[in-house]
């Protein structure tokens, strides 16, 4: 059975964990280095994201999920996770993990009164829109010539990404019940060959 490991050092985990027990997934809640070993998958959930680096420095988290991204282990982060697995952000604060090649930018939809839901169509998923729910989310400034778009707001803007192995989205997927993104995240962990395999 695979092992997919929910970030749980604060943000929206639970909600992340509650759809992957729906799919069947064994799941895991990542507070400590010791907490990555032998997972499948890597999400990092949304949250604040100047707390997730703090936290991550604190318990010494960012370097292993580093080295599990460049071995081929499929990571997806949301919200404040794309924030943290981005290569660059705009206002140079908090220091991202550098793990896409993307530039982004933080809050770029204004407050948490500015947050709101649209319907997004994303061929990977099927002919039927998805639900998506932005609260403060970030959005891609710079994408890197590797980087996949896999769907946009009506005025162009990418709010899912894809590179290899890594997956990012601006909005909150564990929102809905809608269970497709992460249906799409774990077909990811088939496709991956992690530098440790065969």
């Amino acid at each position: 059975m695979l092992t997919v490991g929910v970030v749980a050092v604060q943000g929206d985990f639970a909600k992340h964990v509650a759809l992957l027990k729906k799919l069947n997934v064994s799941t895991r809640e990542v507070r400590l280095p010791k907490d990555l070993e032998g997972l499948d998958a890597i999400i990092m959930p949304g949250g604040e994201s100047t707390t997730f680096r703090h936290l991550f420095d604190l318990y010494g988290l960012a370097e292993p999920i580093a080295a599990l991204a460049s071995s081929g282990v499929p990571i997806w982060g949301t919200c404040a996770g794309m924030i943290m697995m981005a290569s660059e952000l705009e206002d140079h604060r908090p220091e991202p993990l550098g793990l896409m090649d993307v530039t982004v930018s933080r809050n770029a939809y204004g407050r948490q009164v500015d947050s709101f839901v649209i319907d997004i169509n994303f061929p990977i998923l099927g002919a039927e829109p998805f639900h998506t729910v932005f609260i403060r989310a970030p959005a891609a400034t710079r994408i890197g010539p590797d980087v996949q778009v896999l769907g946009s707001l009506p005025d162009g803007t990418p709010v899912a990404l894809r590179q290899g192995n890594l997956l990012v989205t601006s909005f909150h997927p564990e929102l809905t019940r809608d269970t497709r993104f992460h249906q799409y995240f774990l077909s990811l962990i088939e496709q991956s060959t992690p530098a440790n395999s065969p």
